[in-house]
Formats: C-alpha cells, sequence, structure tokens
C-alpha cells in the first residue's frame, strides 16, 4: 500500500501537458492560457485627465492666483488638438492637447470670463497646482510589450477586463481534457425518470463527476452504467479510447471481493498499474493506470471514496496538465477532537469559518461514513488529518481544502468556540 504523497507523485510524472488552441478572449472565461499575453499597445494609449477641470502646460509648480485664458473644451473621443501654450476646458477620459501636461480639477478654480457660447475664457487657480498633476501617461498602467497575463493562469473576469482594453481578440489556451467516466454496478438505476426495481439505487457517482468536470473545465465525452461483468467494462474502456479520452474514470468493482474485476480487466487491456491502494480513507482501494495515453483512475464505488479520488488525485493531475501550479495549502485550527485510525491519511468533511480571533476554524461534521452524502453537501471544505496520532486534540493547526477543486473556502464567519 502507497502513502497519498508518493501516489501523488507518481501520477503527476504521468500528466502530459495538453495541446494549445486558439479562443475568442469573450469565450475565454475559466479557461487556461497555454502562453504568455504580452500586450500589443500601451494602456493607457494616450496622456488623458483623470477628471473634469482644465488643461495647462506647467514647467514648474503654477502659483495658486494665476489666471490663464482658456482657448477650447475637450471631451474624451475628441481627437487631439493643438494647444498653442493656452488653457482648454477637460473632460474626464479626454486626450490632452498637444503641448498640455497638467490638469486642475474645476472646483480648484474660480472662472473670470465666459466666451460668447457660455464657454469658460478665462480661470484663476485657487491653489498651486504642481506638473503632471491629474494626468494618466500613456503606458502607465500597461507598457506596450510587456507581459501582462503568463502562461498557466485560469482566467478570471478581470483577466477578461484587461485583455478586452488591450484590444487582444484571442488568446492560446489549453485545450478541454477529455473524460469519459464509466459506472459499474447493476444495481444503479443511472435515469432518475424510472421507478427503482427491488435492491437497485439511483446513480449519483456519474451525475457528480460530470457536474464536478465541468466545473473544472473538461469535456466529458460519455457518462456510461455497466454492470459487474469484465466484458462490459472492457467494451467501454475501449470506446473511451476510440473518441481519444485523456482521462478513463471509473466508479466501483476496484476492492478485493468476488466482483470487483476493474484490476483484471485493466490488466487484460495491457494498461501499466501506478498503484493499487492508498493509505487513505476514504477511498483507499483506489487504482492508477496509464493506457496507452490515457490514464485511467478507478475510484470505489462509495461516494465519498469518488469525491476524494476526484479532489486529491484527479484534480492536481488536471492542474498539471494544465500547466497550472499546485495548490496551496491552508491551515485552519481544529475545533473537534478527532479518534484516527492510525497509518491511513484521513479525508474528513467539514466546516470551516473565521473566528472572533482571526483564524479560520474547522469543525468536522459528525457522520463521517463515506456512504453518507448529505454531509458533503453541508460541508464547505475538507480537513486533511494523518492518522501517526491516533487522536488529535482540539486547538491544534491542521490542513484544510476547498471542498471542491478550484474553488476556494466558502468562509463564513461564526465566533470562536461557537
Amino acid at each position: 500500500m502507497i502513502g497519498y504523497d508518493d501516489a501523488l507523485i507518481g501520477l503527476l510524472r504521468h500528466a502530459r501537458p495538453l495541446d494549445a488552441v486558439a479562443c475568442a478572449t469573450a469565450g475565454a472565461l475559466g479557461k487556461v492560457l497555454a502562453s504568455d499575453v504580452v500586450s500589443p499597445m500601451d494602456l493607457p494609449s494616450f496622456d488623458h485627465s483623470a477628471m473634469d477641470g482644465y488643461a495647462l502646460h506647467a514647467a514648474g509648480a503654477l502659483a495658486a492666483g494665476s489666471e490663464h485664458v482658456v482657448q477650447g473644451s475637450q471631451a474624451a473621443g475628441d481627437t487631439a488638438r493643438a494647444s498653442e501654450g493656452v488653457a482648454w476646458e477637460i473632460m474626464t477620459g479626454a486626450r490632452l492637447p498637444d503641448g498640455l501636461d497638467t490638469v486642475v480639477p474645476v472646483e480648484r478654480t474660480e472662472l473670470l470670463e465666459r466666451h460668447a457660447d457660455g464657454s469658460p475664457a478665462r480661470i484663476r487657480l485657487l491653489d498651486v497646482l504642481p506638473p503632471k498633476a491629474n494626468v494618466r501617461y500613456a503606458g502607465s498602467d500597461v507598457a506596450k510589450g510587456a507581459v501582462t497575463i503568463k502562461a498557466g493562469t485560469r482566467i478570471e473576469p478581470s483577466h477578461i477586463m484587461l485583455l478586452a482594453a488591450l484590444g487582444v481578440a484571442s488568446v492560446a489556451v489549453v485545450r478541454a481534457p477529455r473524460v469519459a467516466i464509466i459506472c459499474t454496478g447493476k444495481e444503479l438505476q443511472a435515469d432518475p425518470t424510472q421507478a427503482l426495481g427491488d435492491g437497485q439505487i439511483y446513480g449519483s457517482n456519474g451525475p457528480y463527476l460530470v457536474a464536478a468536470f465541468a466545473g473544472l473545465g473538461a469535456h466529458v465525452l460519455a457518462c456510461e452504467t455497466v454492470d459487474d461483468t469484465s466484458g462490459t467494462f472492457v467494451a467501454a474502456v475501449n470506446r473511451a479510447r476510440a473518441v481519444g479520452a485523456d482521462l478513463i474514470v471509473s466508479t466501483g468493482a476496484v476492492s478485493m471481493g468476488r466482483y470487483d474485476f476493474v484490476p483484471d480487466a485493466l490488466a487484460q487491456l495491457g494498461a501499466r498499474v501506478l498503484f493499487h491502494k492508498v493509505a487513505i480513507r476514504p477511498g483507499k482501494p483506489q487504482l492508477a493506470a496509464v493506457l496507452g495515453d490515457a490514464l485511467v483512475f478507478a475510484l470505489p464505488g462509495t461516494p465519498m471514496a469518488v469525491a476524494v479520488g476526484l479532489r486529491f488525485f484527479i484534480a492536481p493531475v488536471l492542474r498539471a496538465m494544465h500547466g497550472e501550479q499546485p495548490e496551496r495549502t491552508m491551515q485552519a485550527v481544529l475545533d473537534t477532537p478527532q479518534q484516527l485510525k492510525g497509518g491511513l491519511l484521513h479525508f474528513l468533511r467539514a466546516s470551516v469559518a473565521q473566528g472572533e480571533d482571526g483564524r479560520l476554524h474547522a469543525q468536522v461534521l459528525a457522520q463521517q461514513q463515506p456512504f453518507r452524502i448529505q454531509p458533503f453537501a453541508q460541508a464547505n471544505a475538507w480537513v486533511m488529518l494523518q492518522g501517526s496520532e491516533q487522536s488529535v486534540d482540539a486547538g491544534k493547526p491542521v490542513r484544510i481544502a476547498s471542498l471542491q477543486p478550484g474553488t476556494p473556502p466558502g468562509v463564513g464567519t461564526y465566533p470562536t468556540g461557537a
């Protein structure tokens, strides 16, 4: 039996990078950049006013009480104008007339005279005006040729704003990983519109994996339910290979029982097993293998074993295939003492919130049995506890991870010790 860290290191060695594809910026949200984005222009692209006021030339500070003739008016969107060295009325975002480099806010001036059309003709400064005040200079946000977003970054709405401002219409992103899901078990009813037969249960692992992979930016090619025979499983795996699946994920039939045929079926297919059985709870019987160009994850069928397999094995592999950095470890204070089985890394569903002391606190939920789904729906994080200590007291710092891959813990607040 292999330890979790060694199992993950072995998996990541086989996480081959995915191809790059072109993607319209408008559709790039949630995708991962395959190459750096280099700015094609200065941002801002021209010197412009940061506020409504008057644009002037200031070789040095302009004195309070100084008076200035106003030549004209410049609004946002107007083309460049020649200033002849005198003041211009200017609006926020408007390009500075040529030769002007400083803006005084309108409220820091006194209007002395108007033109016949009512526009300002002469003003007086109420305060000393330093040179280059209240101007947004070309390239002051982003310089042309600068790397603005690095490869391996998952595109957020803030990145879309930046790319749009730079006029970047498309970017190179990592293509979506192709996933095939195979749920085993003659007891599974995959169609929720059908009544359950005697001894049947509704399949929940398949819908969970489809939803979770969608949140990870993966393309699910198929989600099949097969019976407890090797032949139907092998046929499903061959269909997955034929359509080019990068990952083949199965649930169930991976332990040591008489109907646990998956290890033998994978051997029949010529798969190279990386590990079978990991020192974790839940999900100890889990198996990973290489089959041609695909990675195979054979997860136990218990719902929380599937959730752990996705969160702590498959999600890190997908990050590596995308070129993303590993997730950072977070810590919280354990508020609920735990009794553990020695030698196993435990993944426990928990509620994490910020306490009155400003630190994150984790309350492990009751009823941690791996068949129970409701505590999973009530949790917002995982607590990771190593069973080298058979009891863990409250108050100890512990590692935590978000409940679902790719999302931060949904942290609320509660009084410390509540």
